[in-house]
Protein backbone atom coordinates (compact mmCIF):
# COMPACT_ATOMS: atom_id res chain seq x y z
CA UNK A 1 0.00 0.00 0.00
CA UNK A 2 1.25 3.33 -0.85
CA UNK A 3 2.33 5.70 1.65
CA UNK A 4 2.99 8.91 0.79
CA UNK A 5 0.17 11.69 -0.25
CA UNK A 6 -0.66 11.36 -4.00
CA UNK A 7 -1.72 14.18 -6.01
CA UNK A 8 -3.90 13.57 -9.41
CA UNK A 9 -5.50 15.87 -11.97
CA UNK A 10 -7.64 15.29 -15.13
CA UNK A 11 -8.91 17.31 -17.66
CA UNK A 12 -12.81 17.81 -18.49
CA UNK A 13 -14.50 17.77 -21.78
CA UNK A 14 -16.62 20.08 -24.54
CA UNK A 15 -18.12 18.72 -27.99
CA UNK A 16 -16.25 20.49 -30.77
CA UNK A 17 -19.10 19.67 -33.43
CA UNK A 18 -21.32 16.63 -33.43
CA UNK A 19 -24.07 17.53 -30.62
CA UNK A 20 -27.32 15.98 -31.37
CA UNK A 21 -26.77 14.73 -34.57
CA UNK A 22 -24.42 12.24 -32.59
CA UNK A 23 -27.78 10.53 -31.46
CA UNK A 24 -28.42 9.83 -34.94
CA UNK A 25 -25.27 7.93 -36.19
CA UNK A 26 -22.97 11.16 -37.35
CA UNK A 27 -19.67 11.92 -36.28
CA UNK A 28 -19.16 13.90 -33.23
CA UNK A 29 -15.70 15.49 -31.98
CA UNK A 30 -14.84 15.57 -28.43
CA UNK A 31 -11.71 17.32 -26.99
CA UNK A 32 -10.50 17.83 -23.78
CA UNK A 33 -10.33 21.03 -21.47
CA UNK A 34 -7.89 22.44 -19.82
CA UNK A 35 -9.85 22.98 -17.06
CA UNK A 36 -9.19 20.43 -14.83
CA UNK A 37 -10.26 18.51 -11.83
CA UNK A 38 -7.90 17.81 -8.85
CA UNK A 39 -7.29 14.95 -6.05
CA UNK A 40 -5.27 14.76 -3.32
CA UNK A 41 -4.84 11.01 -1.48
CA UNK A 42 -3.64 11.07 2.28
CA UNK A 43 -2.57 7.57 3.90
CA UNK A 44 -2.74 7.04 7.41
CA UNK A 45 -3.81 4.76 9.76
CA UNK A 46 -6.71 6.21 11.42
CA UNK A 47 -9.23 3.71 11.11
CA UNK A 48 -11.32 5.74 9.03
CA UNK A 49 -11.79 6.65 4.75
CA UNK A 50 -12.94 10.64 4.45
CA UNK A 51 -14.19 11.76 1.30
CA UNK A 52 -14.03 15.92 1.14
CA UNK A 53 -15.90 17.62 -1.52
CA UNK A 54 -15.73 21.56 -1.16
CA UNK A 55 -17.20 22.31 -4.83
CA UNK A 56 -20.56 20.82 -3.51
CA UNK A 57 -20.32 21.47 0.14
CA UNK A 58 -20.13 17.29 0.43
CA UNK A 59 -17.79 15.40 3.54
CA UNK A 60 -18.20 12.22 4.60
CA UNK A 61 -16.07 9.96 6.97
CA UNK A 62 -16.59 6.10 7.38
CA UNK A 63 -15.32 3.31 10.03
CA UNK A 64 -13.10 1.44 7.53
CA UNK A 65 -13.87 -1.68 10.40
CA UNK A 66 -17.33 -1.20 9.53
CA UNK A 67 -17.18 -0.91 5.94
CA UNK A 68 -14.71 -4.24 5.74
CA UNK A 69 -17.60 -5.90 7.72
CA UNK A 70 -20.41 -5.35 4.67
CA UNK A 71 -21.17 -7.91 2.41
CA UNK A 72 -19.89 -6.33 -1.05
CA UNK A 73 -21.40 -9.00 -3.01
CA UNK A 74 -23.98 -7.11 -4.27
CA UNK A 75 -21.03 -5.09 -5.95
CA UNK A 76 -20.39 -8.57 -8.18
CA UNK A 77 -24.40 -8.99 -9.27
CA UNK A 78 -27.60 -7.42 -9.24
CA UNK A 79 -28.18 -4.87 -11.65
CA UNK A 80 -27.03 -1.51 -11.88
CA UNK A 81 -30.22 0.42 -9.85
CA UNK A 82 -29.85 -1.86 -7.36
CA UNK A 83 -25.90 -1.79 -6.66
CA UNK A 84 -26.42 2.36 -6.57
CA UNK A 85 -29.55 2.00 -3.89
CA UNK A 86 -27.19 -0.20 -1.56
CA UNK A 87 -24.46 2.31 -2.03
CA UNK A 88 -26.82 5.12 -0.85
CA UNK A 89 -27.82 3.32 1.97
CA UNK A 90 -23.74 2.80 2.72
CA UNK A 91 -23.57 6.63 2.20
CA UNK A 92 -26.34 7.56 4.50
CA UNK A 93 -28.43 9.07 2.16
CA UNK A 94 -32.26 8.64 1.61
CA UNK A 95 -33.34 6.20 -0.98
CA UNK A 96 -35.54 9.26 -2.35
CA UNK A 97 -33.02 11.35 -2.52
CA UNK A 98 -33.29 13.30 -6.30
CA UNK A 99 -29.81 15.25 -5.56
CA UNK A 100 -27.50 14.28 -8.42
CA UNK A 101 -24.52 15.83 -6.72
CA UNK A 102 -25.06 13.01 -4.20
CA UNK A 103 -24.07 10.34 -6.54
CA UNK A 104 -20.30 11.41 -6.15
CA UNK A 105 -20.64 9.46 -2.55
CA UNK A 106 -21.85 6.35 -3.74
CA UNK A 107 -19.53 6.49 -6.81
CA UNK A 108 -16.49 6.68 -4.56
CA UNK A 109 -17.94 3.83 -2.14
CA UNK A 110 -18.16 1.78 -5.47
CA UNK A 111 -14.38 2.46 -6.48
CA UNK A 112 -12.84 2.61 -3.33
CA UNK A 113 -14.97 -1.03 -2.20
CA UNK A 114 -14.07 -2.47 -5.68
CA UNK A 115 -10.63 -1.46 -6.40
CA UNK A 116 -9.35 -1.49 -2.48
CA UNK A 117 -10.52 -5.33 -1.93
CA UNK A 118 -7.45 -6.96 -3.38
CA UNK A 119 -5.56 -5.21 -0.12
CA UNK A 120 -5.51 -7.74 2.84
CA UNK A 121 -7.66 -4.99 5.18
CA UNK A 122 -9.52 -1.89 3.39
CA UNK A 123 -6.77 1.16 3.65
CA UNK A 124 -7.47 4.21 5.59
CA UNK A 125 -7.56 7.50 3.41
CA UNK A 126 -8.19 10.97 3.11
CA UNK A 127 -9.38 12.00 -0.10
CA UNK A 128 -10.14 15.51 -1.55
CA UNK A 129 -11.35 16.31 -4.98
CA UNK A 130 -11.89 19.84 -5.82
CA UNK A 131 -12.60 21.33 -9.42
CA UNK A 132 -12.42 24.16 -11.56
CA UNK A 133 -15.34 22.59 -14.02
CA UNK A 134 -18.68 23.73 -12.90
CA UNK A 135 -20.89 20.89 -12.37
CA UNK A 136 -23.76 20.00 -14.43
CA UNK A 137 -22.84 22.06 -17.13
CA UNK A 138 -21.89 18.96 -19.89
CA UNK A 139 -18.00 19.69 -19.70
CA UNK A 140 -17.57 16.11 -18.26
CA UNK A 141 -17.05 17.05 -14.36
CA UNK A 142 -18.01 13.26 -13.59
CA UNK A 143 -16.28 12.08 -15.53
CA UNK A 144 -12.85 13.95 -14.34
CA UNK A 145 -13.24 12.82 -10.99
CA UNK A 146 -14.33 9.23 -11.97
CA UNK A 147 -10.62 9.22 -13.31
CA UNK A 148 -8.73 11.11 -10.69
CA UNK A 149 -10.51 8.56 -8.24
CA UNK A 150 -9.70 5.57 -10.29
CA UNK A 151 -5.83 6.78 -10.98
CA UNK A 152 -5.34 7.50 -7.53
CA UNK A 153 -6.83 4.32 -5.68
CA UNK A 154 -5.41 1.80 -8.26
CA UNK A 155 -2.18 3.79 -7.47
CA UNK A 156 -2.68 3.55 -3.57
CA UNK A 157 -3.26 0.14 -4.02
CA UNK A 158 0.04 -0.26 -6.12
CA UNK A 159 -2.28 -1.71 -8.84
CA UNK A 160 -0.83 0.15 -11.06
CA UNK A 161 2.74 2.00 -10.37
CA UNK A 162 3.45 5.30 -9.19
CA UNK A 163 4.78 6.62 -12.63
CA UNK A 164 6.02 10.61 -10.90
CA UNK A 165 9.93 10.18 -11.30
CA UNK A 166 12.12 12.14 -8.52
CA UNK A 167 13.08 15.59 -9.41
CA UNK A 168 10.13 15.85 -12.21
CA UNK A 169 6.98 17.96 -11.74
CA UNK A 170 4.45 15.47 -13.23
CA UNK A 171 4.21 11.72 -14.02
CA UNK A 172 1.63 10.06 -16.82
CA UNK A 173 1.03 6.59 -17.05
CA UNK A 174 1.59 3.87 -19.11
CA UNK A 175 -0.94 3.01 -22.67
CA UNK A 176 -1.82 -0.40 -20.16
CA UNK A 177 -2.32 1.45 -16.78
CA UNK A 178 -4.41 4.07 -18.70
CA UNK A 179 -6.34 1.43 -20.60
CA UNK A 180 -7.13 0.24 -16.83
CA UNK A 181 -7.73 3.85 -15.19
CA UNK A 182 -10.44 4.48 -18.28
CA UNK A 183 -12.12 1.04 -17.29
CA UNK A 184 -12.36 1.73 -13.92
CA UNK A 185 -13.78 5.38 -14.59
CA UNK A 186 -16.76 4.10 -16.84
CA UNK A 187 -17.65 2.02 -13.80
CA UNK A 188 -17.72 4.88 -11.83
CA UNK A 189 -19.53 7.28 -14.52
CA UNK A 190 -22.09 4.42 -15.25
CA UNK A 191 -23.12 4.91 -10.64
CA UNK A 192 -23.27 8.58 -11.66
CA UNK A 193 -25.22 8.62 -14.84
CA UNK A 194 -26.19 5.28 -15.02
CA UNK A 195 -26.02 4.92 -19.25
CA UNK A 196 -22.77 6.57 -20.22
CA UNK A 197 -21.23 6.57 -23.38
CA UNK A 198 -18.03 6.12 -21.79
CA UNK A 199 -16.85 9.30 -24.33
CA UNK A 200 -16.05 11.65 -21.19
CA UNK A 201 -14.13 9.80 -19.10
CA UNK A 202 -12.27 8.60 -22.30
CA UNK A 203 -10.99 11.84 -23.01
CA UNK A 204 -10.24 13.01 -19.19
CA UNK A 205 -7.99 9.90 -19.76
CA UNK A 206 -5.80 10.45 -22.57
CA UNK A 207 -7.02 14.39 -23.06
CA UNK A 208 -6.49 15.54 -26.46
CA UNK A 209 -9.25 14.99 -28.78
CA UNK A 210 -11.35 11.73 -29.99
CA UNK A 211 -13.99 10.68 -32.74
CA UNK A 212 -17.34 9.22 -31.21
CA UNK A 213 -19.76 7.29 -34.05
CA UNK A 214 -22.51 4.84 -33.11
CA UNK A 215 -20.98 3.74 -30.12
CA UNK A 216 -16.90 3.83 -31.27
CA UNK A 217 -15.03 6.06 -29.59
CA UNK A 218 -11.43 6.11 -31.62
CA UNK A 219 -8.45 9.14 -32.27
CA UNK A 220 -9.22 11.34 -34.91
CA UNK A 221 -8.24 10.37 -38.48
CA UNK A 222 -5.37 11.05 -40.38
CA UNK A 223 -3.90 13.16 -37.88
CA UNK A 224 -2.43 13.21 -34.00
CA UNK A 225 -4.24 13.74 -30.95
CA UNK A 226 -3.26 16.84 -28.72
CA UNK A 227 -0.81 14.96 -25.94
CA UNK A 228 2.97 13.71 -26.37
CA UNK A 229 4.26 11.11 -24.63
CA UNK A 230 6.60 13.52 -22.90
CA UNK A 231 4.35 16.31 -22.45
CA UNK A 232 4.62 17.52 -18.68
CA UNK A 233 2.55 20.50 -18.98
CA UNK A 234 -1.04 19.77 -17.57
CA UNK A 235 -2.74 23.37 -18.30
CA UNK A 236 -2.22 27.37 -17.23
CA UNK A 237 -4.81 27.86 -14.84
CA UNK A 238 -3.26 25.28 -12.08
CA UNK A 239 -0.03 24.85 -13.25
CA UNK A 240 3.40 26.59 -12.71
CA UNK A 241 5.58 26.21 -16.25
CA UNK A 242 8.60 26.89 -18.11
CA UNK A 243 7.17 29.31 -21.03
CA UNK A 244 10.05 28.25 -22.81
CA UNK A 245 8.98 24.73 -23.25
CA UNK A 246 5.41 25.67 -23.53
CA UNK A 247 6.09 28.94 -26.27
CA UNK A 248 7.96 26.17 -28.10
CA UNK A 249 8.60 27.20 -32.10
CA UNK A 250 5.35 29.80 -32.08
CA UNK A 251 5.91 33.45 -32.88
CA UNK A 252 5.16 34.90 -29.46
CA UNK A 253 5.75 38.36 -27.87
CA UNK A 254 7.90 37.70 -25.07
CA UNK A 255 5.40 38.75 -22.71
CA UNK A 256 3.28 35.68 -22.70
CA UNK A 257 -0.31 36.12 -21.20
CA UNK A 258 -2.37 32.97 -19.71
CA UNK A 259 -4.10 32.63 -22.82
CA UNK A 260 -1.14 31.96 -25.06
CA UNK A 261 0.27 29.26 -22.37
CA UNK A 262 -0.35 25.64 -21.99
CA UNK A 263 -0.56 23.56 -25.05
CA UNK A 264 1.23 20.76 -26.48
CA UNK A 265 5.17 21.43 -28.84
CA UNK A 266 5.97 18.35 -28.48
CA UNK A 267 7.18 15.82 -31.47
CA UNK A 268 5.33 12.24 -30.58
CA UNK A 269 3.82 9.28 -32.71
CA UNK A 270 1.22 9.29 -34.93
CA UNK A 271 -2.23 7.31 -34.13
CA UNK A 272 -3.50 5.13 -36.28
CA UNK A 273 -7.44 4.82 -36.81
CA UNK A 274 -8.85 1.79 -35.02
CA UNK A 275 -6.31 1.60 -32.37
CA UNK A 276 -6.85 2.69 -28.26
CA UNK A 277 -6.69 6.82 -27.82
CA UNK A 278 -3.47 7.50 -27.65
CA UNK A 279 -1.15 10.10 -26.09
CA UNK A 280 0.63 11.17 -29.32
CA UNK A 281 0.40 14.51 -30.56
CA UNK A 282 2.61 15.75 -33.75
CA UNK A 283 3.40 19.89 -33.16
CA UNK A 284 -0.13 21.11 -32.81
CA UNK A 285 -0.96 24.14 -31.30
CA UNK A 286 -3.51 24.50 -28.30
CA UNK A 287 -6.86 25.64 -29.68
CA UNK A 288 -7.60 28.77 -27.21
CA UNK A 289 -11.18 29.61 -26.48
CA UNK A 290 -13.19 31.11 -24.11
CA UNK A 291 -15.48 28.72 -22.21
CA UNK A 292 -18.94 30.85 -21.40
CA UNK A 293 -21.41 29.26 -19.21
CA UNK A 294 -24.96 30.93 -19.66
CA UNK A 295 -25.83 29.44 -16.24
CA UNK A 296 -29.68 28.97 -17.68
CA UNK A 297 -30.54 24.82 -17.05
CA UNK A 298 -31.42 22.70 -19.23
CA UNK A 299 -32.44 19.11 -19.64
CA UNK A 300 -30.41 17.07 -22.28
CA UNK A 301 -33.25 14.59 -22.47
CA UNK A 302 -35.85 17.04 -23.48
CA UNK A 303 -34.00 18.81 -25.90
CA UNK A 304 -32.50 15.14 -27.62
CA UNK A 305 -36.37 13.97 -27.36
CA UNK A 306 -37.12 17.42 -29.21
CA UNK A 307 -34.73 16.87 -31.65
CA UNK A 308 -36.52 14.16 -32.40
CA UNK A 309 -39.23 14.91 -32.70
CA UNK A 310 -38.61 17.65 -35.56
CA UNK A 311 -36.96 14.98 -37.16
CA UNK A 312 -40.38 12.53 -36.96
CA UNK A 313 -42.13 15.80 -38.29
CA UNK A 314 -40.07 17.69 -40.72
CA UNK A 315 -37.59 14.05 -42.21
CA UNK A 316 -36.52 15.61 -45.41
CA UNK A 317 -35.77 18.84 -43.42
CA UNK A 318 -33.80 17.78 -40.87
CA UNK A 319 -32.06 14.77 -42.46
CA UNK A 320 -30.03 16.99 -44.68
CA UNK A 321 -29.19 19.26 -41.41
CA UNK A 322 -28.18 16.11 -39.72
CA UNK A 323 -25.95 15.35 -42.98
CA UNK A 324 -24.50 18.79 -42.77
CA UNK A 325 -23.31 18.68 -39.55
CA UNK A 326 -22.07 15.56 -39.83
CA UNK A 327 -19.67 17.16 -43.21
CA UNK A 328 -19.09 19.94 -40.35
CA UNK A 329 -17.29 17.25 -38.00
CA UNK A 330 -15.48 15.45 -40.79
CA UNK A 331 -14.13 19.20 -42.12
CA UNK A 332 -13.04 19.99 -38.90
CA UNK A 333 -11.51 16.61 -38.71
CA UNK A 334 -9.44 17.11 -41.54
CA UNK A 335 -8.57 20.92 -40.66
CA UNK A 336 -6.87 19.46 -37.45
CA UNK A 337 -5.06 16.90 -39.16
CA UNK A 338 -3.20 19.87 -41.07
CA UNK A 339 -2.75 21.71 -38.25
CA UNK A 340 -0.89 19.22 -36.83
CA UNK A 341 1.60 19.23 -39.99
CA UNK A 342 1.87 23.04 -40.44
CA UNK A 343 -0.86 25.06 -38.03
CA UNK A 344 -1.46 28.38 -40.58
CA UNK A 345 -3.90 31.62 -39.42
CA UNK A 346 -6.47 29.92 -42.46
CA UNK A 347 -6.74 27.17 -40.78
CA UNK A 348 -8.18 29.44 -37.45
CA UNK A 349 -10.90 31.08 -40.71
CA UNK A 350 -12.08 27.40 -42.06
CA UNK A 351 -12.63 26.99 -37.66
CA UNK A 352 -14.77 29.72 -37.54
CA UNK A 353 -16.81 29.27 -40.34
CA UNK A 354 -17.40 25.93 -39.46
CA UNK A 355 -18.42 27.46 -36.06
CA UNK A 356 -20.74 29.74 -37.63
CA UNK A 357 -22.83 26.88 -39.82
CA UNK A 358 -22.87 24.54 -37.09
CA UNK A 359 -24.52 27.49 -34.72
CA UNK A 360 -27.38 28.22 -37.20
CA UNK A 361 -27.75 24.05 -37.63
CA UNK A 362 -28.03 23.47 -33.79
CA UNK A 363 -30.69 26.39 -34.14
CA UNK A 364 -32.64 25.22 -37.01
CA UNK A 365 -32.66 21.89 -34.86
CA UNK A 366 -34.34 23.93 -31.80
CA UNK A 367 -31.62 23.66 -29.21
CA UNK A 368 -30.94 27.16 -29.65
CA UNK A 369 -31.73 29.93 -26.21
CA UNK A 370 -31.99 33.39 -26.24
CA UNK A 371 -28.60 33.18 -23.90
CA UNK A 372 -26.70 31.72 -26.62
CA UNK A 373 -27.90 34.09 -29.34
CA UNK A 374 -27.04 37.02 -26.80
CA UNK A 375 -23.28 35.43 -26.52
CA UNK A 376 -22.90 34.94 -30.44
CA UNK A 377 -23.73 38.55 -30.71
CA UNK A 378 -21.67 39.72 -28.16
CA UNK A 379 -18.51 37.74 -29.38
CA UNK A 380 -19.73 38.58 -33.10
CA UNK A 381 -19.83 42.53 -32.30
CA UNK A 382 -15.95 42.02 -30.89
CA UNK A 383 -14.93 39.69 -34.48
CA UNK A 384 -15.19 36.45 -32.94
CA UNK A 385 -17.20 33.15 -33.30
CA UNK A 386 -19.15 30.92 -31.01
CA UNK A 387 -21.52 28.01 -30.75
CA UNK A 388 -23.22 26.14 -28.15
CA UNK A 389 -21.42 23.02 -27.01
CA UNK A 390 -23.88 20.25 -25.27
CA UNK A 391 -27.30 19.70 -25.22
CA UNK A 392 -27.81 23.57 -25.99
CA UNK A 393 -30.97 25.23 -24.49
CA UNK A 394 -28.88 27.45 -22.59
CA UNK A 395 -25.56 25.70 -20.56
CA UNK A 396 -22.48 26.66 -22.55
CA UNK A 397 -20.70 27.82 -25.07
CA UNK A 398 -16.82 28.02 -26.96
CA UNK A 399 -15.55 30.97 -28.50
CA UNK A 400 -12.48 30.48 -30.58
CA UNK A 401 -9.54 32.76 -30.00
CA UNK A 402 -7.06 33.22 -33.03
CA UNK A 403 -3.23 33.20 -32.31
CA UNK A 404 -3.10 37.02 -33.97
CA UNK A 405 -5.80 38.22 -31.68
CA UNK A 406 -4.52 41.41 -29.12
CA UNK A 407 -4.82 41.31 -25.71
CA UNK A 408 -7.40 44.48 -25.15
CA UNK A 409 -9.65 42.09 -27.59
CA UNK A 410 -10.01 39.17 -25.67
CA UNK A 411 -10.24 40.90 -22.29
CA UNK A 412 -13.02 43.60 -23.99
CA UNK A 413 -14.77 40.39 -24.80
CA UNK A 414 -14.43 38.75 -21.39
CA UNK A 415 -15.71 42.18 -19.55
CA UNK A 416 -18.74 42.56 -22.23
CA UNK A 417 -19.73 38.41 -21.52
CA UNK A 418 -19.35 38.92 -17.75
CA UNK A 419 -21.50 41.97 -17.30
CA UNK A 420 -24.50 39.81 -19.41
CA UNK A 421 -24.15 37.76 -15.99
CA UNK A 422 -22.49 34.62 -17.79
CA UNK A 423 -19.66 32.99 -16.19
CA UNK A 424 -16.73 33.12 -18.77
CA UNK A 425 -13.22 31.57 -18.54
CA UNK A 426 -10.38 32.00 -20.58
CA UNK A 427 -8.63 28.34 -21.33
CA UNK A 428 -7.73 26.05 -24.15
CA UNK A 429 -8.86 22.77 -25.73
CA UNK A 430 -6.79 19.61 -26.50
CA UNK A 431 -5.70 19.39 -22.99
CA UNK A 432 -3.53 16.85 -21.43
CA UNK A 433 -5.16 13.53 -19.88
CA UNK A 434 -4.93 12.39 -16.31
CA UNK A 435 -1.36 12.70 -14.45
CA UNK A 436 -0.04 12.20 -11.15
CA UNK A 437 1.64 15.38 -9.50
CA UNK A 438 4.07 16.83 -7.54
CA UNK A 439 3.08 19.54 -4.59
CA UNK A 440 5.28 22.28 -5.89
CA UNK A 441 3.69 22.27 -9.70
CA UNK A 442 0.41 23.05 -8.26
CA UNK A 443 -1.20 26.52 -8.00
CA UNK A 444 -1.54 28.16 -4.52
CA UNK A 445 -4.91 28.19 -4.95
CA UNK A 446 -5.17 24.33 -5.78
CA UNK A 447 -3.02 23.58 -3.16
CA UNK A 448 -5.25 25.35 -0.27
CA UNK A 449 -8.59 24.02 -1.79
CA UNK A 450 -7.16 20.40 -1.39
CA UNK A 451 -5.76 21.09 2.00
CA UNK A 452 -2.43 19.77 3.64
CA UNK A 453 -0.10 18.52 1.06
CA UNK A 454 2.52 16.94 3.15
Amino acid sequence: MLSQVLLVSAPGKVILHGEHSVVHGKVALAVALNLRTFLRLQPHNSGKVSLRLPNIGIQQTWDVARLQLLDTSFLEQGDLTEQVEKLKEVAGFSKDSTNHDCLAVPAFLYLYLTICRSQRTLPSLDIAVWSELPTGAGLGSSAAYSVCLAAALLTACEEIPNPLKDGEATGRWTEENLELINKWAFQGERVIHGNPSGVDNAVSTWGGALRYQQGKISPLKRTHTFLCSGCTVPGPRAIKMDLDLVLGSRNRPAQATERQRGGCHHEGVPVEQGQSPRKACGKLPTLEILLVNTKVPRSTKALVASVRNRMLKFPEIIAPLLASMDAISLECERVLGEMAAAPALEHYLVLEELIDMNQHHLNALGVGHASLDQLCQVTTAHGLHSKLTGAGGGGCGITLLRPDLERPEVEDTKQALTSCGFDCWETSIGAPGVFVHMAASLDASVQQALGDLR
